[in-house]
């Protein structure tokens, strides 16, 4: 400041604010970027803003100008406010400072209105490489009073940064009054009002971490100055520690809470009091993203207990360098994770369970803390199933039944089945009579407490076995033998029923059934007569019943009638009942017919030379009716034996007279008479040269002697039956 200004005349009115040249010559005395601006700005190497709202003006003390005369006298740097709308602004830019060294700008400046009101706000920017402006590191504002006040400004610069102190003037609301500034000085030694900050160095952390920077300055009583972190694109974060190192040096503390990469940038430390601001070198906050796979790993084998894959973590997203490389996995069904540390590209991961899905990811970890990134994508496999842990136990009978058997069997857990897919098979056979025998396996439902075995034969020895299978190997439980309960027998083979027929009994016998089904305990048998060849016996009484012990196949079925059919009913029982009935028919055979007793009664009743009349009496049907009646003639020789009537043989063999003559045959048929001729006692003339039935009556030799025999017969399909008797002699 020029204080031969002072001397100019007190009545000069007019005051001449001019601009200041661009470029001057007489900056030679101060000390580089200081300014007195008697000579201008531009001498000094300052610049106008050419992004501003408005230009700071040049008061010389060698020229007039128009200011009130309470303002200083001398040359300086100037705004008038009332010139100028509010929040516009005007910016000094001081030469660029490159040197690694620490500055201390100390300057003039005073804000005044006549009023005593607001003129508006001066600023102190600092912008670093030609970076954004941010905020202001020293900032007055409001009325100051005409006499000038001194500030001090401690800048730290680092090479190859470069810093360039602006001085700002905004404009208030009222508009009126004045902001100036003057006595610029650029010193390379510490201030002694305001503190220096060392060196800020940079800090990277990890994204999501805490960022903390730590501001060492240098001067007395400067721990009680307001204190901020001043991030380039002008927010501010406020200090959260300070304490004193030694009565000279003290320590601030910011802390940026859980970084991103949008907190990446350059920060400095500030702090300001009523004498100066210190402002330290940006340093930059360097986020890191933790690396994290692009890929999921790859399955390279599979095994029961094992996986073994290929950690594929080359290609990653996020920040190197990679110090660490883990493989987090769990069953995909539970909650629980395992992390291995892992210094292969491959891993074998042990000791898994069997036919169980797994998650498998890996994890990659850089330097800091928080380095580990997020799982990389998920290789989701299955292991194999495993063997059977062991055989089934044996197995449980739960009922028996004759033609079923129902098994229990313990539950199958996975730490038996070693899968989860898996089937229960029982298998069975059994041996019985007439060779047969039958194998076969019966699929079951896993989840069945029980199983039915069916269409088992009764009272037979079952072998039976469970077998557990999974796609890794089986297992099979010991057999159990079993034998089934008893049923009712089957029937009695039809083929070994057989029936002998007498004339008023039948002899049955069988054999025992094929299906026995158990012990046989009895055979029973149940008849009645169902037809027969005599109408006169009845056929329509109750069936008769006969039981025979378990060793006895065959009866005698006594005081049948003869000549009828009566049907057998057979069947075997044990000691669940009896089985079903075979059916089989016999025929009683049939009887002679019963004639009237001749013996001691003479039935002769007229003889002549060549005829005898008998009395034929009706004979008694048995079993069959009377087919014919007969008259035997039979002639009596010297020399032949005389028959017994009542022990003689009949004559089955009808022989005509002529036959006998020719053939020499003792006897001839005299007569055959059905049965209607002779409903009653009735006469017969043997010899009456007549012809019945086809037989020649020829009269009687006169001088030969005869013996007449009566004979009945009854005759039904192939059977027949005579019975006979003799009547007279001649």
């Amino acid at each position: 400041m020029d204080t031969a200004a002072a001397a100019l005349p007190a009545f000069v009115a007019l005051l001449l604010l001019s601009p200041w040249p661009l470029l001057g010559s007489a900056q030679g005395q101060f000390s580089a970027g200081g300014c007195t601006f008697d000579d201008g700005p531009g001498a000094c190497d300052y610049h106008q803003d050419l992004y501003d709202d408005f230009e700071w003006v040049h008061v010389s003390a060698q020229e007039p100008h128009y200011l009130p005369p309470e303002m200083p006298q001398g040359s300086y740097m100037i705004v008038d406010s009332s010139d100028h709308d509010p929040g516009e602004k005007a910016r000094l830019q001081l030469p660029t400072m490159k040197e690694n060294d620490t500055h201390c700008i100390d300057f003039s400046y005073l804000l005044y209105s006549q009023k005593g009101s607001n003129p508006g706000t001066l600023n102190i920017l600092v912008r670093v490489n030609k970076g954004p402006l941010a905020n202001p590191i020293w900032n007055v504002t409001g009325f100051t009073g005409r006499d000038w006040l001194r500030a001090e400004l401690a800048v730290s610069t680092f090479w190859p940064n470069e810093y360039q102190v602006i001085f700002e003037a905004e404009v208030s609301g009222g508009r009126s009054g004045y902001i100036a500034i003057d006595d610029i000085q650029v010193l390379s030694y510490p201030c002694d009002k305001s503190p220096h900050f060392l060196r800020l160095g940079d800090v990277e952390v990890n994204a999501g971490q805490n960022a903390t920077f730590q501001c060492i300055a240098t001067g007395r009583d400067a721990v009680h100055n307001k204190l901020w972190l001043q991030r380039r694109n002008g927010e501010d974060i406020p200090v959260a520690q300070t304490k004193n190192i030694n009565h000279r040096r003290f320590a601030a503390s910011f802390r940026l809470q859980e970084v991103t990469k949008t907190d990446q940038d350059l920060y400095r430390c500030v702090t300001q009091s009523e004498r100066g601001s210190g402002v330290s070198n940006f340093a930059q906050l360097i986020v890191r993203e933790p690396p994290r796979p692009i890929a999921p790993p790859q399955l390279l084998g599979v095994g029961p207990t094992y996986l073994l894959i290929q950690l594929n973590a080359n290609s990653i997203i996020g920040d190197g360098p990679i110090i660490l490389k883990e493989v987090e996995y769990r069953m995909t069904s539970g909650s629980w994770t395992e992390t291995h540390a892992v210094n292969a590209p491959t891993y074998k991961l042990w000791h898994l369970d069997p036919d169980t899905e797994y998650e498998i990811r890996v994890l990659l970890t850089r330097p800091g803390e928080g380095g580990t990134g997020l799982p990389g994508p998920p290789l989701i496999t299955r292991t194999k199933c495993a063997e059977p842990m062991r055989t089934p136990k044996t197995l449980k009978i739960a009922e028996i039944q004759a033609r079923r058997i129902a098994v229990d069997w313990e539950s199958l857990g996975y730490n038996i089945t070693r899968c989860h897919t898996f089937n229960v098979t029982i298998c069975y056979h059994y041996f019985r009579g007439h060779n047969e025998s039958k194998a076969d396996c019966l699929d079951m439902d896993p989840k069945a407490p029980q199983h039915v075995v069916n269409h088992l034969p009764p009272y037979t020895n079952v072998s039976l076995k469970m077998i557990l299978t999974n796609p890794e190997g089986r297992k099979e439980s010991e057999e159990t033998v079993i034998q089934t309960d008893e049923d009712v027998p089957g029937p009695v083979p039809v083929k070994s029923l057989q029936g002998t027929s007498f004339e008023n009994k039948i002899f049955l016998n069988w054999k025992e059934p094929l299906d026995p089904n158990g012990i046989i305990t009895q055979y029973e048998v149940s008849y009645s007569s169902i037809r027969s060849f005599d109408p006169a016996v009845p056929v329509a009484g109750p069936p008769q019943t006969v039981s025979n012990l378990w060793n006895s196949t065959h009866h005698v079925f006594m005081h049948l009638h003869p000549g009828t059919t009566y049907q057998f009913f057979i069947r075997a029982s044990t000691v669940k009942g009896f089985g079903p009935a075979t059916a089989i028919n016999v025929t009683t055979n049939i009887s002679a017919p019963t004639l009237p007793d001749y013996e001691g009664v003479d039935a002769s009743l007229n003889e002549t030379a060549t005829t005898i009349t008998v009395l034929l009496r009706p004979a008694q049907a048995k079993g069959a009716p009377i087919s014919a009646y007969q008259i035997v003639v039979e002639e009596l020789h010297p020399h032949r034996t005389r028959r017994e009537a009542g022990a003689m043989e009949c004559y089955q063999v009808p022989v005509t007279y002529h036959s006998a003559m020719s053939g020499g045959a003792p006897y001839y048929f005299a007569a055959e008479l059905p049965p209607g001729n002779l409903p009653e006692p009735a006469p017969f003339t043997v010899g009456d040269n007549r012809t019945y039935q086809g037989f020649w009556n020829p009269p009687l030799a006169p001088r030969k002697g005869y013996n007449i025999y009566f004979q009945a017969m009854s005759s039904v399909e192939k059977e027949t039956k005579t019975q006979c008797v003799r009547i007279a002699t001649k």
